[in-house]
């Protein structure tokens, strides 16, 4: 596997080594041992998945301490553009972000470290999104942020138009009026 670190250095690409042939391939999408090493130690607790259509954008979500998030997504199937958001206050990188296609032919998954919103747009007809989370959900804790805040300058590939929110996404907040993470504090 192959660890990229992004233009926020906790934010990291993870490319696996595939093995493929005429019968199909094989990769390990994870193992414990190596990612401790190459990211974080960290426990991941559950394993999720979601299916949608085109257009639709989940996000940009979070959870506060004690139930913040870390996360490992990756897609199964079709294709998404993947962000990454920075709402640790102080942070040197404090509202920026990273976004990464993630496709069933690229296989690359991201790692978003706790003190990040994360959210995702489905480019293609469908899509199966995977991901791991270190923490346990509490929507007491659970954040949102506008997916088209226009301080944070995200490029989702789609024209508002397009994009399918639920209700719950069609009203969030703008960062500057959010409950963000201080940078200092201890998240793991």
């Amino acid at each position: 596997m192959n660890f990229i670190k992004t233009e926020i250095p906790e934010v990291i690409i993870i490319e696996p080594n595939i093995f493929g042939d005429e019968r199909g391939y094989f990769f390990e999408s994870f193992k414990e041992e190596v990612f401790n090493e190459k990211v974080i130690k960290t426990n991941f607790i559950q394993d999720n998945e979601a299916k949608s259509s085109y257009g639709v954008l989940r996000g940009l979500h979070y959870q506060l301490p004690p139930f913040a998030q870390s996360k490992l997504v990756r897609v199964i199937k079709g294709e998404v553009l993947d962000v990454a958001v920075d709402i640790r206050k102080g942070s040197p990188t404090f509202m920026q972000h990273v976004a990464v296609v993630l496709s069933e032919d690229n296989k690359k998954q991201l790692f978003v470290p706790r003190g990040f919103a994360h959210g995702y747009v489905v480019l293609s007809d469908e899509v199966i999104f995977s991901y791991k989370v270190d923490n346990k959900y509490a929507p007491e804790c659970e954040g949102s942020i506008a997916y088209n805040d226009p301080s944070l300058n995200i490029d989702w590939k789609l024209k508002d138009d397009e994009v399918l929110l639920s209700e719950k996404d069609k009203y969030c907040n703008s960062i500057d009026k959010i409950n963000v993470f201080n940078y200092n504090e201890k998240l793991y």
